[in-house]
């Protein structure tokens, strides 16, 4: 099994619900990233418990302050590699030129967010950031309306 077919399977068997792709500067702290996650679920009108999955790059999933602000929602955050958030990019609608430079996408928010919640997934609500953090919402094909 590929790890988009691990991380689709792993999303949509854990619970239903829209998946937050986080990108962060490292000195970002975890409350940051709560704050922007609790202000992106209240823009798409959710609650927490409509949060399935937290998705950020591979190699920012481990990050003390992402993992600490997961916890408060009750999730582990999901790491996605390079190939995973470049095939989802496409499907985003921001484009930042500091983050194209440095990983070949327009947004690591928006690609994780897409690329955990499956190849027809969509954004319901595009990237929105912090000081430190980007978020983005995206929900799988399929999904009911979420209140």
């Amino acid at each position: 099994m590929g790890l988009d077919q691990a991380v689709n399977r792993a999303v949509n068997e854990a619970k239903p619900g829209a998946v937050a792709g986080i990108g962060f500067r490292r000195a970002t702290t975890a409350g940051e990233i709560v704050a922007l996650l609790r202000h992106a679920l209240a823009a798409a009108g959710l609650q927490s418990e409509h949060l399935a999955a937290v998705a950020t790059a591979a190699d920012r999933a481990g990050e003390p302050a992402l993992c600490a602000a997961a916890a408060a929602f009750g999730l582990t955050p999901l790491g996605l590699d390079p190939a995973a958030l470049a095939a989802a990019d496409a499907r985003g609608v921001t484009r930042s030129a500091r983050i194209a430079a440095l990983r070949g996408i327009g947004s690591v928010a928006e690609a994780a967010a897409l690329a955990c919640a499956g190849p027809d997934a969509r954004l319901i609500l595009p990237r929105i950031a912090s000081a430190g953090a980007t978020c983005a919402l995206a929900v799988p094909a399929g999904t009911p309306s979420l209140p």
